[in-house]
């Protein structure tokens, strides 16, 4: 099965590796050279464009950050639709508003092409592993023709149904959790330090305890690390909580935690420090006192 694999970021490239490895024929795009570069170290192929990338492919998928993005890569000059035959099916895997793809996958059937609903969650390593969980809807039709490839990126499939858009809903929920998990963890561990206690001991108590998520596991060693590569940036969040706090407000449906949990990437964001990791939540909070 051929694959044009249209952003290479962190979780693009690591499903990338993981379907060439599974013997699928991979060509990416991404406007980083280094990036495509990388692929083609890996096993497979680079393309200049999103379109030369979407030629010939069986399936074409979107790793990018936001419906911005989307629309750029695919609809714009040089765009994957440019390169898909008729009939081609994309599968959609960024964080984007459940509102935006019912939006684009009628301007895709309009120029007879498919497109199936597929946010992931599961972060890189299990982007690269192959044991994602994805959050599908779409027509039966379309989600049957790329189910071996859903398959080779995801442990968990879950289809929501025909209607294109649940699952980027279902995906929107998860992030409210996540990002939640992910701001009192740092609200923890800055108590934690204020109290003078020892962050390693903390978090090895609280990852065998109740208190314990997989996000705490996922993020709490590198929140131990005072420059930890990045990972997943605090502004990820910053617009995954902001989509949140939007469907929220389309259903007049009131999400005072996740409002909580987004001023406070916010915070950070602010700062400067949207680039950062986003296990360094605790930066959100006031140092500790200086000893001595």
């Amino acid at each position: 099965m051929k694959i044009a694999m249209i952003g290479l970021g962190a979780m693009g490239a690591a499903a990338a590796r993981n379907l060439v490895n599974r013997g699928f024929e991979v060509t990416g795009f991404d406007p980083r050279v280094s990036a495509r570069d990388e692929l083609v170290a890996a096993g497979g192929r680079g393309a200049p464009t999103a379109r030369e990338a979407a030629a010939g492919a069986d399936a074409v998928v979107t790793f990018v950050v936001n419906a911005a993005q989307v629309e750029s890569a695919v609809l714009g000059p040089d765009g994957a639709v440019e390169g898909m035959a008729p009939g081609g099916v994309l599968v959609q895997c960024a964080t984007v508003p459940a509102s935006f793809i019912a939006s684009f996958g009628e301007r895709m059937a309009a120029r007879g092409l498919a497109v199936v609903d597929a946010p992931v969650s599961g972060g890189v390593l299990r982007s690269g592993d192959g044991t994602l969980s994805i959050m599908v809807s779409g027509a039966p039709d379309a989600v049957a023709r790329v189910r071996p490839l859903l398959d080779a990126m995801g442990r968990f499939v879950y289809d929501f149904g025909a209607e294109l858009g649940a699952g980027s809903t279902v995906k929107t929920i998860n992030q409210l959790l996540a990002g939640v998990h992910l701001a009192v963890l740092g609200e923890a561990l800055a108590l934690g330090k204020r109290a003078g206690l020892d962050p390693e001991k903390l978090l090895e108590v609280y990852t065998n305890s109740a208190a314990s998520s997989w996000m705490m596991n996922d993020r709490g060693p590198r929140a131990l690390e005072e420059a930890p590569p990045t990972k997943s940036a605090v502004d990820i969040f910053v617009k995954d909580l902001g989509l949140v706090l939007d469907t929220g407000q389309d259903l007049k449906f009131p999400l005072p935690m996740s409002a909580a949990a987004h001023q406070l990437f916010l915070s950070l964001s602010a700062q400067g420090k949207g680039g950062i990791d986003d296990s360094q939540m605790w930066r959100a909070y006031p140092a500790p006192p200086a000893k001595g």
